[in-house]
């Protein structure tokens, strides 16, 4: 499904590719907020506590 709502946002991946860079724990900022947007998130919340 995630292939599907990136290509309606004008973004071409497919599921192989998605998958790998899933699997891998590699990929860019920029397809992490594409992912988000694809799936329709208005908003992300960032934990404050320390580490």
């Amino acid at each position: 499904q995630l292939v599907e709502k990136l290509a309606a946002i004008g973004v071409s991946e497919t599921e192989p590719n998605i998958r790998n860079k899933l699997a891998r724990g590699k990929f860019t900022a920029v397809f992490m907020l594409q992912c988000l947007a694809a799936v329709g998130a208005r908003s992300i919340m960032i934990d404050d506590a320390a580490v």
